[in-house]
């Protein structure tokens, strides 16, 4: 296995358990006691999953988070002290992949870091199963092969979930997808209900590749049911 994960969290005990099981499980474990040094080390390390404290001195896991994403795709997992939702829909809301509330079971966490790997090794699968797959709905265009988006001819910087959740819009194209297909198909079928996960995603996209996010044309809500992405009409010539 081998691949490296960053702990960036101020507990020290936890951070000698968590180094422990995870190196059991044969990960390479850097660990970082706050946000400052977990970047530094992000970027000297170049770590395969990060997982995130969000209560840490000096910069918190809302800024942490907000700065990876401004710089990076790794997928990252958020550990939250309180079982709140508006702490976990402000760590997705600012790129976060999924969260864990503390106290957890290891069991649990590697079955969550496992399943957030996958995900992010997911683009590359496709890019060799599908070698002609290029989607061009309006001024959007995305060449999977090249695991390229552009719009309007300017390259768009998605993050490997929101790379495959286009995707699967775009194979799709003018069809509702519910919830429950979108997050199965995307998440896996462990997270068919996680509806929190799939909105903060959505919601990137549309800033990304929406000329007007406020009132989006190209991924559109189907309240109650899901969603559908939209091949604009062809403008007539006057």
């Amino acid at each position: 296995m081998n691949e490296t994960i960053l702990l960036i969290d101020d507990d020290t005990a936890l951070l000698r358990l968590a180094e422990l099981n995870l190196k059991k499980e044969g990960y390479r474990v850097v660990c970082a006691a706050h946000g400052i040094l977990g970047l530094q080390m992000m970027e000297t390390e170049r770590p395969a999953l990060i997982l995130l404290d969000v209560s840490m001195p000096k910069l918190d896991g809302w800024e942490t988070c907000r700065l990876i994403r401004e710089i990076s795709d790794v997928p990252v997992i958020m550990l939250t002290g309180r079982d709140d939702e508006f702490d976990k829909a402000r760590g997705l809301d600012l790129g976060a992949d999924d969260y864990l509330t503390k106290p957890f079971s290891f069991v649990e966490l590697q079955a969550r870091m496992r399943a957030t790997l996958r995900r992010a090794k997911m683009p590359s699968t496709t890019k060799s199963a599908q070698k002609s797959g290029i989607y061009q709905v309006g001024p959007l265009l995305m060449d999977v092969p090249m695991h390229r988006v552009t719009r309007d001819d300017k390259a768009v910087a998605l993050t490997p979930t929101e790379f495959r959740v286009l995707e699967y819009l775009l194979r799709h194209v003018n069809m509702v997808l519910s919830h429950h297909q979108l997050l199965s198909a995307i998440w896996g079928a462990a997270y068919s209900d996680a509806v929190e996960l799939l909105k903060p995603t959505i919601s990137r996209l549309r800033q990304k590749i929406e000329e007007d996010p406020t009132h989006p044309r190209l991924i559109q809500t189907v309240h109650g049911v899901g969603y559908r992405l939209m091949q604009p009409p062809t403008e007539m010539p006057r």
